[in-house]
């Protein structure tokens, strides 16, 4: 029995151990969209990635130290030469959305890369009968967020299906909320 675990033990062990595993660099804090990349922004990880898949060797940091964000990345994103030159976005068939909303009506942890649902919450000063926006929430993937410099709201590029975001823009000033989502999966 003892060696029966001893060589199940050692199988895993070498299984683990001999893959080939490389220094690659991934983002450190989240990037957005046009942000010209710095060494604060990258650092390295030993990864052992399956063939195919695209990442940029640690090595090689200063072909991309410098250079724009083509897309926006949250941390521990894997770097790919696609992540790095003239922006992506929006896709075709995408547009990006921009929303102020007030302290409490977002995350404070809200970065580029998260995904988001964006729902009408009822206005509270007007006749809700008025409201033309409907109840359905949109689903996006944040971009950019930026303080208006005052405490009363922040703008939110907000990425989404080009015709969820005209719907978003005709929705009045603050009756947006913004609830993140896990990571990872579809838009």
């Amino acid at each position: 029995m003892l060696l029966v675990v001893c060589c199940v033990g050692g199988a895993v062990w070498w299984t683990t151990g001999s893959q080939d595993r490389v220094a690659v660099l991934v983002v450190a804090r989240p990037v957005g969209v046009g942000q010209v990349l710095t060494t604060a922004d990258l650092r390295s990880v030993d990864v052992a990635a399956a063939p195919g898949v695209a990442t940029v060797p640690a090595g090689e940091a200063s072909a991309v130290l410098g250079r724009p964000m083509a897309t926006s990345l949250g941390p521990g994103a894997l770097l790919t030469p696609d992540s790095v030159g003239d922006a992506v976005v929006p896709a075709a068939g995408r547009a990006v959305a921009a929303v102020a909303v007030k302290p409490g009506q977002f995350p404070p942890e809200l970065a580029a890369g998260t995904r988001v649902t964006v729902v009408v919450i009822a206005d509270t000063t007007a006749d809700t009968a008025k409201s033309s926006a409907g109840g359905a929430p949109w689903h996006a993937t944040v971009i950019g967020v930026a303080p208006t410099g005052t405490d009363q709201a922040t703008v939110v590029s907000l990425e989404l299906e080009s015709t969820a975001a005209t719907e978003l823009a005709q929705v009045p000033a603050g009756q947006l909320a913004l609830v993140m989502q896990p990571a990872g999966g579809g838009r």
